[in-house]
C-alpha cells in the first residue's frame, strides 16, 4: 500500500481564496473530499452505497499545511489507502501544485457502514482486496 494510483488535478477558482489571496483551508479539505470521493468511486464503494446502502461514512479528517497555494494554479491531489483495519480505513492525500510541491497532508479514517440499521460493520474480504489495491 505505498503508491499513488489515484490522482486528480482541481482547477483553483477565485472562490477558493482567502483574505490573504491563498487558498483557504477550508478549500484544502473540499480538494481532500475530492479525492476521497475519486476513491470512493474507484474502489465500487459509491455504487455499492447506491445498490445496498453500505459504504464509507468518513469519521475523521486532519490536514497539515505545509506550502500555500495561490489562484490561478491547480491542485493535484493524490490519494491512496493507508491502512485497512476490521471496520475502518485510513485515507493518506497528498496535494501538490503545478510545480509539483508538496502543500499539504491529509488523513483520514472511514468506516464501513450500515446506512439501513445505522451501525458499523466489519469490511467485507472483497471490499478488503479492493482496498488493498489502492
Amino acid at each position: 500500500m505505498g503508491t499513488f494510483k489515484l490522482e486528480l488535478k482541481l482547477r483553483i477558482d477565485w472562490g477558493d481564496l482567502d483574505m490573504y489571496r491563498h487558498v483557504n483551508n477550508l478549500s484544502f479539505m473540499r480538494f481532500m473530499q475530492s479525492g476521497r470521493v475519486n476513491l470512493w468511486e474507484a474502489t465500487g464503494l459509491h455504487k455499492m452505497y447506491a445498490e445496498k446502502n453500505k459504504g464509507a461514512m468518513l469519521v475523521a479528517t486532519h490536514c497539515d499545511f505545509k506550502k500555500a497555494l495561490y489562484y490561478p494554479g491547480s491542485a493535484i491531489v493524490k490519494t491512496r489507502i493507508a491502512e485497512v483495519g476490521n471496520k475502518s480505513f485510513k485515507i493518506e492525500h497528498h496535494i501538490f501544485d503545478d510545480q509539483n510541491q508538496l502543500c499539504a497532508l491529509g488523513n483520514d479514517v472511514s468506516v464501513f457502514y450500515d446506512f439501513s440499521e445505522n451501525k458499523t460493520l466489519p469490511i467485507p474480504e472483497d471490499l478488503r482486496e479492493i482496498l488493498s489495491r489502492y
